[in-house]
This record gives structure tokens, sequence and C-alpha cells, in this order.
């Protein structure tokens, strides 16, 4: 009987005693998140652009030209002119290009203006007071006066006795140059001829 005893009292002892205390807390359970899978990335092929070569245009060429060895002749013909008075105050107006083409007629212009410079049989007008004159009338100082009338204009101005108008035409690649000698106090042609220009080589612009 008392076996028997000690071995209920053994079961309930053993069943009735937990390992752990209950009032001891359980430490609590951390759950990770799983972390989602990365999606596919679409692939796109490669789109393969045709290279555009960009043409670079040329810079147009001008001829370069000897002005000073086309005017002279020309220039030692009108200071030889029977019908001019020596002394005579003279206005130059730009050379006008009346070619097919492009010329580089304000180097012209320059040459022609320090041909005359050392002559002695005109005064020539300064550029000085030739722009001054410009001013008072209301024209740009690079107004190239354009037509005869406004030349004869411009000269009377200036008290000028001659106005010497001069252009280039015909085929830019052998062009001539044509001059005309006026008289400002009634615009009459007194003097006039024309000569070849002493061409060379093209240029850059």
């Amino acid at each position: 009987m008392k076996r028997y005893f000690f071995v209920a009292l053994a079961t309930l002892m053993l069943t009735g005693c937990p390992s752990q205390p209950p009032d001891v807390p359980q430490p609590p359970v951390t759950i990770k998140p799983s972390k989602p899978s990365p999606l596919p990335l679409e692939t796109t092929p490669f789109e393969t652009t045709p290279s555009v070569v960009e043409t670079v245009p040329q810079v147009p060429k001008i001829q370069s030209i000897n002005w000073a060895a086309s005017v002279e002749p020309l220039v030692a013909k009108m200071l030889n002119a029977n019908n001019v008075t020596a002394g005579s105050v003279l206005l130059l107006d730009s050379v006008k290009n009346n070619t097919n083409g492009r010329l580089q007629t304000s180097k012209a212009t320059e040459a022609l203006h320090r041909v005359l410079a050392s002559n002695k049989k005109f005064v020539l007008v300064s550029s000085d007071r030739l722009a001054e004159a410009k001013r008072t009338l209301g024209l740009s100082e690079e107004d190239s006066l354009g037509s005869r009338s406004k030349a004869v204009g411009l000269a009377r101005h200036v008290n000028a006795q001659y106005v010497l108008y001069s252009d280039v035409r015909g085929d830019s690649k052998a062009p001539t140059i044509d001059m005309q000698l006026m008289l400002v106090q009634t615009g009459e042609i007194i003097w006039s001829d024309d000569g070849s220009i002493d061409g060379g080589v093209f240029d850059h612009a």
C-alpha cells in the first residue's frame, strides 16, 4: 500500500511541477518580414541610330586683286585729260560691284584713294571731311552713295568741283573697272575710261 502511495506521489510531482515557473515571461518572438523578390527587368534591345555626318559648308572664296596696279593706269589717263582744271577739289565715290560675283570693292576704294592722294592735279576730299559731311546730311558713314545723283549732292556739300564714280562689272573671274569723272556743277561726264583688272588667286573671305 505504501509502495503505491509513493508511486502516485512521485507521478503527481512530476506532472504538477513544470520545468519553468509560469510567471517567467517568455522572450518575444521577432518575425522578420521577408524581402520581396525583385521583379525581372524588362530588357529592351539597343536601338541603333545611324550616325549623321554633318557637312560643313565651304567658305565662299573672294578673288584677291592687286587693285593699285589695276587703277593706276586709269588714274594717269584721267590726270592728263585736257578739260580738267588743275587744283580743283575731287570727291572720290566708293567703287561699286556690278559683277556676277563677290569682290572686295572696299579694298578697291582704298587703293584708289591712295593713288589719288599722291597726285598734284586734284585736291582730294579727306576721309574725315567726307564722314563729317555724311553725318551732316543724315547718311551713314558706311553709305556707299550708290547713285551718281547722291554723289553729286554730297560733292556740292563739301564744295568739290568733280566726282569720280567707279564700278566693276562683267564676270567676277575676269572683271573690268569703269571710271567716270563728273563735273559737279552740271552733272556732265567729262572723262571716262575702263580697263582690265589685275586678278590673282582666290582667297577665303
